[in-house]
Order: structure tokens, then C-alpha cells, then sequence
């Protein structure tokens, strides 16, 4: 029995820089990248013990060298957040819950175990109206299990297992005494978006290239993330895109301390202008939703070109993974489906 979309032979496995992907590749796309933040914005003075945690790290209490600024706190459940979100989703790309497929579902950690988490699925499903998807979670790449969901879903669909993925990431701070790190300030929220053979909604990526690269003996927490990494990524996207490291119009990296992405993104090739510094303050480290926040709000601002080219990237200790996409001219070409209601509680700034 055939699939719907053949793979790709050797021969033709590298995308055009300028255009779409060559004959008998399948065309996979990014759509309607959404988030919502924390229903609480606060001060970074409020953080508990920031500036004893800053002491303890060796790190000066420069608010402005690191980039702290704003974080977002949630009393939601994971649950609520990955809804929201999707709702955001589904309503952006112009399609009902039943016309998804599968859901990957992504967080650095699910509550509970064994014996909590099919009710934890199921209130997800439930309030997402994906309760005819095939499901999958992924947690162990910490903050970059976004990208791998992403990577999966474009496999997904790739191979014709699935038409239509929902990618969600979602995670929460439950210690605040954690929530100032030696490498971030986290924030509470999720993201998502859909990957589908088709472009859906308004604003819609081809999926161009994708590449992970990982040491075994540097994942552990105490590492730092590797520029090595990045630079084994960066050589094989581009090799498959047949593009140069310039050619890249941004970088939309994990929200970390200023110094620290300039640090590492420029040792990996890139220039200061290619990165986003922005939603450093703003928004603070989302965990692995940073890439999709990014995308939105540049967007959002008008700094994304048609038929630009947009690497999502995001690194922790042992790991790198980025996603290259091309921006397609808004268009409309979702099938005629009304419009998905976000919750009645959603997040002021859950709409973007």
C-alpha cells in the first residue's frame, strides 16, 4: 500500500534556498504559531530570593546585563494553558479539532506518574476538542522538546502517518524559589502550532530543513550549552537548504541572559543582528515555547518578510536542535471551518 506523500529520493533532498521543496519532496508547513503567557505579569524585584540566588551564582545585580525584566506567573493547570493555546491554534489556521489528526504534546514535566498521566491526557484532550487524535508526548529534551515536537510532527506528516499535528508546549514554575537560574528567568506558558501537509490560515512557514545534534556526555544539567553543537546544526541545515549562514534573515533562540545568547549564537556563526534580544526582558525564558514566542512577535511587528528564511533554534546542555522555515505571503487556504472558541478565562495575552 502507498503512502499519500512519497519520500524524497537522494537525489532531491535538498530544498531550494529561494523556493519551495523540489519535485517529489513533500512539502510540510509550519501554521498559526500561537502562545499565551501567565495570566500574572510581575517585576523581576518580586522574584523570591533573586538577588541572593544572583549573589550565590557570582552573578552582579544588573538587571539590564542580563536582561531581566518581566516574567509571568499562572495558578492554571497545564491543562488550561495547552488549551488556550490551541484554541489560538485552530482558530488562527482557519480548522476544527476534528480535523487534526495527531497531537504531540510537550513539557519539561508532567505532573503526577504512571497512574495520573491518562487522566492528565484526557483533561488535555477534552479541553482542546482533540479527542479523536492520536497522541504523543515528549519531555525528555527539557527546553528544547518544542523543536523535537516539531521535528516529529514534520516527520509525521512527511512519511503520510498524519495530516494534520498540533504541536503544544506548555510548562509552569511550581517552586518560585527556582525560578531565577544561572542561565535564565523563567516564565509560566505555552505555545503550539500545526504542522500539515497544506499551509493553513493566515500565517504559514514552509518547513525548509531541520537538524539535532547532541553529546551524550555533556546533558547533564551542570553543563553548559555547546556552540559546537550549534555549529554541527547550522552546517547541516544549510548543507540540505543549499544556503550560507547569512542567508538566514533571524535567529529565534530560547529567551536565556543577554550576554549568554550573544555568547553562544555568535560563537555559532551568526551575527548580532540576526538575533532577538528583545523578548529577553519581556517575556522572560518561556521554557521550550521561547522559538514560537519569538516568531509570533517579530512577526506581530512586521520584521518578518515574505519568503524570508527564519531559524527556530534552541540549545540546553547536550543538545541542539533548529528548524528552518520560510515565511509564506499571508494567504487564506484552511478549509471552511468556523472559527474555534478560545475558553472564556484565556490569558489577556494568550492571543498572539
Amino acid at each position: 500500500m502507498s503512502l499519500p506523500y512519497a519520500l524524497p529520493d537522494p537525489a532531491s533532498a535538498s530544498a531550494s534556498a529561494s523556493g519551495p521543496a523540489p519535485a517529489g519532496a513533500p512539502a510540510v508547513h509550519l501554521s498559526a504559531p500561537r502562545y499565551v503567557l501567565g495570566e500574572t505579569a510581575a517585576d523581576h524585584t518580586t522574584v523570591e530570593g533573586l538577588l541572593e540566588r544572583a549573589r550565590g551564582f557570582g552573578m552582579p545585580p544588573r538587571a539590564d546585563l542580563w536582561g531581566w525584566g518581566t516574567v509571568h506567573r499562572t495558578a492554571k493547570t497545564l491543562e488550561a494553558l495547552a488549551a488556550e493555546t490551541a484554541a489560538a491554534t485552530l482558530h488562527g489556521a482557519g480548522v476544527s479539532p476534528g480535523e487534526v489528526d495527531c497531537l504531540i504534546l510537550c513539557s519539561t514535566r508532567f505532573p503526577g506518574g504512571p497512574r495520573t498521566h491518562g487522566a492528565f491526557v484526557e483533561n488535555v484532550m477534552a479541553a482542546t476538542g482533540l479527542g479523536a487524535a492520536a497522541f504523543t508526548g515528549l519531555t525528555l529534551g527539557r527546553c528544547a522538546n518544542l523543536l523535537a515536537g516539531i521535528r516529529t510532527g514534520q516527520a509525521y506528516v512527511a512519511s503520510g502517518m498524519h495530516r494534520r499535528v498540533m504541536v503544544i508546549t506548555a510548562d509552569r514554575v511550581t517552586d518560585e524559589a527556582v525560578r531565577m537560574e544561572n542561565f535564565a528567568l523563567f516564565t509560566d506558558g505555552a505555545a503550539s502550532c500545526l504542522v500539515s501537509a497544506e499551509p493553513l490560515g493566515d500565517d504559514a512557514y514552509e518547513i525548509v530543513a531541520g537538524a539535532g545534534a547532541q553529546d551524550p556526555a555533556g546533558l547533564d544539567w551542570s553543563n553548559e550549552i555547546s556552540s559546537d553543537l550549534a555549529r554541527e546544526v547550522n552546517e547541516r541545515i544549510l548543507d540540505e537548504a543549499g544556503m550560507k549562514i547569512g542567508d538566514i534573515h533571524g535567529v529565534l533562540h530560547a529567551n536565556l541572559y543577554k550576554p549568554l545568547v550573544v555568547l553562544k549564537e555568535r560563537q555559532a556563526g551568526f551575527t548580532r543582528e540576526q538575533l532577538f534580544l528583545d523578548n529577553i526582558p519581556r517575556v522572560g525564558h518561556c521554557f521550550a515555547a521561547d522559538p514560537l514566542i519569538n516568531l509570533v512577535d517579530r512577526d506581530a511587528a512586521g520584521a518578518l518578510k515574505p519568503h524570508g528564511h527564519y531559524l527556530l533554534a534552541s540549545s540546553v546542555p547536550g543538545v541542539r536542535i533548529g528548524v528552518l522555515l520560510r515565511k509564506l505571503p499571508h494567504h487564506h487556504t484552511a478549509p471552511d471551518a468556523g472559527p474555534a472558541t478560545a475558553p472564556d478565562d484565556a490569558a489577556p495575552l494568550g492571543d498572539h
